[in-house]
């Protein structure tokens, strides 16, 4: 197929020798002072007297390295910040945006998630700037990079409202989309050199993404999906609607229309994912120890999504605190059948069915995990538990070490083989056991059973010592 001599486009099939396309015909017909019948002609936008300034691109720019560089000093590690502090830097995380900080849906497009990240996200909004900006001008390209990067952190959210999310690239697919619309549907067409450098640079750009994202799994292509969308309609409607940079009034109208899209799109994901928020303050009131408020709150939010396991795992914490252990024990059965291979579900269902005092059970549930994962710790303290309160003490001993065979830093199971142990007037393995728990994280609990292994070994000096140490976390709780 034939191109366009002048600009470069593609000329309809069978067209033959040395031609221009429709659009350059009518542009050399307004240079002659004509019109065109089929649209108003003007001036390529490459040939216009405009400004090659890319101020904005700039200002960009400098504020994403300047949130780096303060994140830097601050003592983020430039290799990749934690989520607590991308959290912290403004990133967006569903159950606090959500929740009402809806600014995040704009400060996380300047939080970088590390040196690279930033690197290949500043080098591409340099490129794709440029470009943009000579196209649409100042004000339009600033209002379409901040429109199309809010449109990204809602899709973001809309695709995973639980997580955290931060970065520049949503915006910058956005300006590629509204290049792309632009080149196709209107006015704003680029000659071909420069369409070449704009596949290019989307091109390296998206191939960049794709292997970050498989090198780290945290590459967010939802928001890169959502900036990408959002920059096609609005650079179609610009293109159609209001070519022409000194046509303010049409301008505005496009953006405010892409504004108001973005504004209903929030409020959308506001209503369909408010169980976010009732679960969010459910943690919340559960943390500063309001247990009935907590209830009430993650009771809400199961209601609004049925399926939500987060909030039906704090509500049968919840359950726990008030000592209800039998609706603990139903919100631990729907976890189980929303998702059958949960371990944590089946370690927390066999404990709760021991504070019940219903040790079969609870050794049913333990043998369960033990299918699910047959290296589960938790399966073997849990069964070491059962044999010991049903009294089988050398069965529970055993649990216990595989328990640490398996998980040598395992919370309590030294405490727990201890006590086995001093039943079984077991002394000197009681007190070695007791004594491997001290490194594990020591306690008033761990000293005072030591203490008492001591005295049933007739050492006066060392149960004394035991106390005391006791005595000084007691003190200091």
């Amino acid at each position: 197929m034939a191109n366009c001599v002048q600009c470069g486009r593609q000329l309809p099939a069978l067209t033959f020798g040395r031609k221009l396309c429709q659009w350059c015909v009518q542009h050399e017909a307004a240079q002659r002072g004509e019109d065109s019948p089929i649209q108003r002609v003007e001036p390529a936008p490459w040939l216009r007297k405009q400004s090659s300034s890319m101020a904005v691109t700039q200002a960009i720019f400098g504020i994403n390295v300047a949130v780096f560089v303060a994140m830097a000093l601050a003592g983020v590690s430039i290799t990749g910040g934690t989520m607590a502090e991308l959290v912290h830097w403004g990133a967006n995380y569903g159950p606090l945006t959500i929740g009402g900080q809806w600014w995040r849906l704009l400060s996380c497009v300047f939080v970088h998630i590390g040196i690279i990240h930033i690197g290949f996200n500043m080098w591409c909004l340099w490129g794709l700037g440029r470009i943009a900006e000579s196209v649409y001008g100042h004000w339009t390209f600033g209002a379409v990079y901040l429109i199309t990067g809010v449109a990204a952190s809602v899709t973001s959210l809309a695709w995973n409202p639980g997580g955290t999310s931060a970065g520049a690239s949503g915006a910058i697919f956005g300006i590629a989309g509204a290049l792309i619309a632009s080149f196709y549907l209107g006015e704003f067409s680029l000659p071909k050199a420069a369409v070449s450098g704009l596949l290019r640079s989307v091109l390296m750009f998206a191939g960049y993404n794709l292997v970050f994202g498989a090198m780290s799994g945290r590459t967010d292509n939802a928001a890169h999906v959502g900036g990408l969308v959002s920059g096609l309609i609005l650079g179609a409607l610009i293109a159609k609607v209001a070519p022409q940079h000194d046509d303010a009034v049409r301008r505005v109208g496009v953006l405010l229309a892409g504004i108001v899209l973005v504004y209903g799109g929030a409020a959308w994901l506001h209503h369909s994912h408010a169980y976010l928020l009732h679960a969010s303050a459910g943690q919340t009131l559960l943390t500063e120890k309001n247990t009935d408020q907590a209830i009430a709150e993650l009771q809400t939010a199961i209601r609004q999504r049925p399926g939500y396991l987060p909030a039906h795992y704090e509500l049968a914490r919840a359950y726990w605190l008030k000592r209800d252990f039998a609706s603990a024990e139903g919100e631990l059965k729907r976890v189980i059948e929303l998702k059958p291979k949960d371990e944590g579900a089946y370690f927390y269902l066999g404990m709760t069915y021991l504070e019940e005092k219903r040790p079969q059970p609870a050794r049913e549930s333990f043998a369960q995990l033990l299918r699910v994962n047959p290296n589960s710790a938790d399966a073997h303290f849990g069964l070491g538990a059962v044999s010991s309160t049903e009294q089988k003490y050398p069965e529970a001993i055993e649990e216990y070490r595989l328990t640490a065979k398996l998980d040598p830093d395992y919370d309590g199971v030294y405490q727990e083989m201890g006590l086995v142990q001093v039943r079984l007037n077991l002394y000197d393995d009681a007190i070695a056991s007791f004594l491997k728990q001290q490194k594990n994280g020591d306690n008033p609990e761990t000293e005072n059973a030591l203490a008492s292994a001591y005295e049933a070994k007739g050492m006066h000096r060392e149960a004394e010592e035991a106390k005391q140490k006791a005595a000084q976390f007691q003190g200091q709780h």
